[in-house]
Formats: structure tokens, C-alpha cells, sequence
């Protein structure tokens, strides 16, 4: 696989295809054909008399990923082309599909150079350039090492205190030692749970269900925060546009398809008249593409055709501070104390180590009001834990003021809500036509929350659905 290998991209977002470029050049591959569609891709299979690999998206208009895969292991000519299918759309029912039909991979959007490095070794059958041993716990020590995933946004920040608190020595842990690993985004960290790399992580709560609903061993044991994101648009936007004719035919950044996030802004477009949605689906008014949260900011400034993006604090607060965005809705105007982020804890750990696992939730809560009581010292820490490369340019005054937003994230109470789970999910499969149903009183392990948090005696904050025409409204008001 040297420098001559030709790679075939098939994206119809150009500025996916620019991420998916950089990757693979990353991984010293030069030699790469663009296609915007599935019929272009086809033009270019005849025309070109070595293509090495294809990566496809899945979802395109006039004719998808899937169709044209179908197309290729039809052709004597093409049908051993190893194919690397590629999706936003990152349901466990999706990657069964394409592997029935001849996908040699199957890929995550957006995703990292490692992460496609994994993919690309796999599809064309060379080994990995390193095996991964797994090491077995010491013998003699008591304390059970968690490794706990995370990403770098507000969500997460009840991780990065009570690291902080232990290394400080303000918590001492007597049944375990804590590792946190940050990762680029969501697709990592599901890929960490998944093959057991880590013990536990701070996740999305659909993706946890959606990977509970096929099998992967987790439990739900206690919820990150409440609320914490925030939809901006673009300052390309003029104010005086109604918000209809602003956003129609334009693309719109969401984390992942199984965010609340993506539900959210859903309701959003549809109030104000507008069908949003995936490529794919017919009549669409705005399209949802998938990006990391930290390089949405980016992409909103060099795409003329996106209009803005939901995500996680910091993110937002820190586009808007730099002049690239403005603000429409906080999370939580739209849904007050909402379900976001959770701790989902693999089923082993939790059987093997209840002591353990009692502690670290115990701990977690702790960290969360300590978050609610003293936003400025946390602000401090966040600093530090989501921004350690300093890519995120971001600073205490920043966090404390996200930190001490009204609707913003709340960490003091972190009791897992199983209503507000069924509410979300019920919304996503029945409204939207994603994910999968899954019994919550399964998927949630709320022993060790009932204890802790009880113990705290903070009161319970219970979630409300705002009628939406009242925040067009304030929108409106906000805008002018």
C-alpha cells in the first residue's frame, strides 16, 4: 500500500471529503479520486483502469452508498475492490446491512486518521502494525484501576473535577484508581466501550442505548449533567431574515445522529416549517451532516452552505466569543433539565466491583455539586482537563460564564431519570425514524445513584418540555 495506491472517495459534502482527504493524507495516501456521487463514482470506476479501494458514503441523493456497493460486487470487474462503507447514520442494524451486502468495512463518520487507519487495515487484509496486549491487574494491589472515556466539552466536566480532587488528595478512593482518557469524538469512545478498552465513559445516552439494544454489555448508571448545549447560526445570517428563509436549503453541524442534539434541532426545524434530516430522504429543506464538536467552528466559517450547528459547551460559547456565530437557543430553554451525556459502565466491572463502582459514583455526584457550588475554581480545572493542547483556545472567564448560565448545564443532580430516557427514545424512533427501542429498566442500573444521591439531599430537578412557539419567539426577540 505504497504511494500509487488509488483510492476512489465517494462524499457528496464537500466539506466532509476535505476532513476524509486530510486523513488519508495523513496516512501518507496521495493518490485520491473524488466522486460528489454514486453515478460519478461509477463514470470513474469505467474510466480508470486501477482503483485500489473505495470509500463510500452512505447516504447521497439520486443514488446511495449502498446501491452503488451493490452495483460494484455485481461487476466481474470491480466485485473484489475492497470497500469501506462510511455513515453518519452509525446504527448497529446499518453495519449488518453493508456487511450482508459486501462491505469489506464499515466506518463512523466523521472519523479520525487512526481511526481509519484500523478500517484500512482491516479491508484490505494487512495485519495491524501493533497488537494491543491488554495488561492483566496486578496481583496484590486492592484498588481496581477504571479507565474512563471522555471527550473535550463541558458535558464531561464532572470527570475532570473528580480527577482533579483526587490528585489534590481532597478525595482519597479506597476501592479504585482512576485513568481518564480523552478522545478525539464520539465514534472512539463507542469503540472503547465496545471492545472493552475502557471500563466505563461519559457517552451520549442514545448511542449507550443503541448499543445496549445489540448486545454490547453496559449498563447506565448514572447521568453526566442536565442540559449544557447550545444551537448557534451562522454571522453570515442577517437578523432581519425570517428564520424560515435563512436556514432553507443549507446544511446544519450536529455531533452525531444519536444525540439529542439532532432530536432537538429536529423540533426546532419543524416549527418554524421547515423538513430536516439525513441525506437520503426526499424533500429535505435542511441537511444534517455529522462533524467532531471541536471542528464545527471551522467549517461554519469556510462553508458558505452551512448555516450553523448544535453541540456541547464550550464549543458554542467559544464561536460566538470569537465572532463566527450567534446565539439562537440554549438546550435547555427548549427541554429544561434534559438527559444528555451518561455514565455507561461495563457490566463486568459492575458485577466484579460494586464497591468500586459505588465509590466512583459516589464521587462523580460529589464532583457535580462541587461543580453547581463553586463555578469559578471549576471553571479553573476545565481549563485544564478539556483543553490540555490548548487547541480550544479557552479561557476562565469563558467557562465560568457557561458554568453559571441559568439554562445551562447543571451537574447537581445527576440522578439517571428512566421517564426522560423513554421520552427521548420513544421521540427518535417513533418521530424521527432512528435508533432502536430498548427496556430501559434493563439498560439502567440505578442502585448506586438511589444511595448517593440520596445521601447528598439536593433536590431533585425534574424535566419540562417548552412549547416551542414560545422560544421562536424569544429567538426572534433575541435576534433583533
Amino acid at each position: 500500500m505504497g504511494s500509487d495506491y488509488n483510492i476512489l472517495l465517494v462524499e457528496d459534502f464537500r466539506a466532509t471529503r476535505r476532513m476524509e482527504i486530510e486523513a488519508l493524507h495523513k496516512l501518507g495516501y496521495t493518490e485520491i479520486l473524488e466522486a460528489d456521487n454514486a453515478k460519478t463514482a461509477i463514470r470513474i470506476l469505467q474510466e480508470h483502469d486501477k482503483i485500489d479501494l473505495i470509500i463510500s458514503d452512505w447516504n447521497m441523493p439520486e443514488m446511495n452508498g449502498y446501491d452503488l456497493l451493490l452495483w460494484v460486487r455485481s461487476q466481474k470487474k470491480y466485485r473484489d475492490i475492497p470497500f469501506i462503507m462510511a455513515t453518519a447514520q452509525a446504527e448497529k442494524k446499518k453495519t449488518e446491512k453493508a456487511g450482508k451486502a459486501g462491505a469489506s468495512a464499515f466506518i463512523t463518520k466523521p472519523f479520525s486518521a487512526e481511526e481509519l487507519r484500523e478500517v484500512l487495515e482491516k479491508a484490505t487484509g494487512f495485519s495491524p502494525h501493533t497488537q494491543k496486549e491488554k495488561k492483566s491487574p496486578e496481583k496484590g494491589i486492592a484498588k481496581v484501576k477504571l479507565r474512563v472515556g471522555h471527550i473535550q466539552i463541558t458535558d464531561h466536566l464532572v470527570l475532570g473535577v473528580l480527577q482533579h480532587m483526587i490528585e489534590n488528595g481532597t478525595y482519597s478512593p479506597r476501592y479504585f484508581e482512576l485513568e481518564t482518557v480523552c478522545m478525539s469524538g464520539w465514534n472512539p469512545v463507542l469503540k472503547s466501550l465496545e471492545e472493552g478498552e475502557t471500563d466505563a465513559a461519559l457517552i451520549l445516552a442514545p448511542i449507550a442505548m443503541d448499543m445496549f439494544h445489540y448486545g454490547v454489555p453496559i449498563r447506565l448508571i448514572l447521568f453526566a449533567h442536565k442540559n449544557g448545549s447550545i444551537c448557534v447560526k451562522s454571522r453570515r445570517a442577517e437578523n432581519r431574515t425570517s428564520l424560515r428563509k435563512y436556514f432553507k436549503n443549507k446544511v446544519f453541524y450536529i455531533p452525531h445522529m444519536l444525540s439529542v442534539h439532532h432530536m432537538l434541532s429536529s423540533m426546532f426545524f419543524r416549527e418554524i416549517g421547515l423538513k430536516a434530516g439525513l441525506v437520503g430522504r426526499r424533500e429535505l429543506d435542511v441537511i444534517f451532516e455529522v462533524l467532531p464538536p471541536i471542528r464545527m467552528p471551522e467549517f461554519l466559517e469556510s462553508s458558505e452552505e452551512s448555516c450553523g450547528f448544535m453541540v456541547a459547551q464550550p464549543v458554542g460559547a467559544k464561536t460566538i466569543a470569537d465572532g463566527g456565530a450567534q446565539l439562537l437557543f440554549l438546550s435547555g430553554e427548549m427541554w429544561e433539565y434534559h438527559p444528555c451525556c451518561v455514565v455507561a459502565m461495563q457490566e463486568k466491572m459492575i458485577e466484579t466491583h460494586p464497591d468500586a463502582v459505588h465509590e466512583f459514583t459516589e464521587m462523580l455526584v460529589k464532583a457535580g455539586l462541587f461543580i453547581e457550588e463553586n463555578p469559578e475554581t471549576a471553571a479553573r480545572i476545565a481549563v485544564n482537563f478539556l483543553d490540555p493542547e490548548e487547541e480550544l483556545k479557552l479561557n476562565v472567564s469563558m467557562l465560568s460564564g457557561v458554568l453559571r448560565e441559568p439554562n445551562g448545564i447543571k451537574t447537581d443532580d445527576l440522578y439517571p431519570v428512566m421517564e426522560d430516557l423513554e421520552k427521548m427514545q420513544r421521540y427518535m424512533y417513533e418521530k424521527m425514524g432512528i435508533g432502536a427501542l430498548v427496556d430501559v429498566e434493563k439498560f439502567v442500573d440505578t442502585r448506586f445513584a438511589d444511595d448517593v444521591c440520596l445521601k447528598n439531599g439536593k433536590e431533585r430537578h425534574f424535566s419540562q418540555m417548552r412549547d416551542p412557539s414560545e422560544l421562536i419567539s424569544k429567538i426572534m426577540n433575541r435576534s433583533l
